[in-house]
């Protein structure tokens, strides 16, 4: 077979062209009724109206802690957090003034190694931001109990922030990643995720979290309140609190609300075939599968797996004309975090393992059973 596999690939509804062009026919393309229409379609997907579209998944985490420095945080706190991410998970952290401390992972999921995560909360503690690689959802359970041993032992439960930027349509015991919780969560729609604006992000607040919504709502935009009523429409006659040029526009909007449409058929493509190669690789000498629990249901943004000689690996899918990654180096790493190193024995044994190969809504029958054929063969 003569394959050319993507990783990664856009997808793009055909109408998006004809709703794109009337907003910019329209005279107008900042934040509008479109990017409130986006909204609106994003709370029914989530069940929760706690929904504030960004300009990227990474201004929305900058966003939340930002303002939770007004109410909880304070500049030289302690964020726990995971370093096998995109570093756009952590930069934030540092942007805003916090330290960073390092969780190792589960060298089972990828995910933060919750009992890694245990040992290091101290009363410096102040926030826990996890991600759900590859959409596969952190033991949110157990996440929350150990926020509640963190409230007995110290008198202070850490703030949970949850990275979904690789979850869209990931789903814990049944519900959705995203829906109504006690964390904050914030999602990317970046160029080559599952649901796409072209570029843009959200932030998902709990029910609780009225005050922050509002805040949120102004602080995306210059800390303007949108709404009020003006004498002159250019002129705001006060602003309460300073804020940022993170907001949505309605060209984005309006290629996330047509893509938002199509979402769940190519969710469901990106699972089925993760079921095909958990069925065929499962048992294939040099190659480890990772751990999946029924309650635990992912989108598969990406399906990772552990493979032994990853070099020569990635050289023998390369020759067959399909595309490997392991996608995001590990962010402990780099000159500029130095100061937070620390001992990652998990980490260390298994990043050099790490790869992904492609699972999207892009791969055919006949190209995925030529994947795994041509892994089981040339490995």
């Amino acid at each position: 077979m003569n394959a050319n596999i993507p990783l990664f690939k856009v997808h793009m509804s055909e109408n998006s062209i004809k709703r794109v062009n009337e907003v910019l026919m329209s005279g107008f393309i900042g934040q509008g009724k479109v990017v409130e229409e986006f909204e609106q379609e994003l709370g029914i997907f989530f069940e929760t109206d706690r929904i504030i579209t960004t300009n990227s998944a990474t201004s929305a985490e900058h966003l939340v802690l930002h303002l939770l420095k007004k109410e909880s945080l304070n500049i030289g706190d302690e964020i726990l957090t995971t370093p096998l991410t995109c570093t756009a998970t952590n930069w934030p952290i540092l942007a805003n003034g916090f330290k960073i401390k390092w969780v190792d992972v589960d060298t089972e999921t990828l995910n933060m190694d919750l009992d890694d995560l245990t040992r290091k909360i101290t009363p410096k503690t102040k926030a826990i931001v996890v991600v759900h690689w590859g959409g596969y959802p952190v033991d949110l359970h157990k996440l929350k109990r150990i926020q509640a041993a963190s409230m007995k032992k110290y008198g202070f439960a850490p703030i949970i922030i949850e990275d979904c930027s690789h979850a869209f349509g990931s789903s814990y015991y049944g519900k959705k990643i995203g829906s109504d919780s006690d964390n904050i969560k914030f999602f990317s729609f970046q160029a080559i995720k599952h649901l796409t604006s072209g570029d843009g992000g959200a932030l998902v607040l709990p029910n609780y979290m009225q005050d922050m919504h509002e805040r949120a709502k102004k602080s995306r935009w210059y800390g303007i309140d949108r709404e009020s009523p003006r004498r002159d429409f250019r002129c705001e006659p006060d602003i309460e609190e300073w804020g940022f040029k993170f907001h949505m526009n309605d060209i984005n909007a309006a290629i996330g609300v047509e893509n938002l449409k199509h979402v769940q058929g190519l969710i469901n493509r990106h699972v089925e075939n993760a079921a095909y190669y958990d069925e065929h690789l499962q048992g294939v000498d040099g190659v480890r599968l990772l751990k999946r629990q029924q309650e635990h249901q992912s989108s598969y943004w990406i399906y990772s797996l552990k493979v032994e000689s990853r070099d020569e690996f990635q050289k023998m899918m390369a020759d067959k004309g399909i595309m490997t990654s392991q996608v995001h180096q590990r962010n402990d790493q780099h000159s500029c975090v130095s100061e937070y190193r620390t001992l990652l024995p998990n980490l260390d044994s298994i990043i050099n393992n790490i790869i992904s190969i492609p699972v999207g809504w892009w791969v055919t029958d006949e190209q995925r059973e030529h994947i795994v054929k041509s892994i089981k063969e040339g490995w």
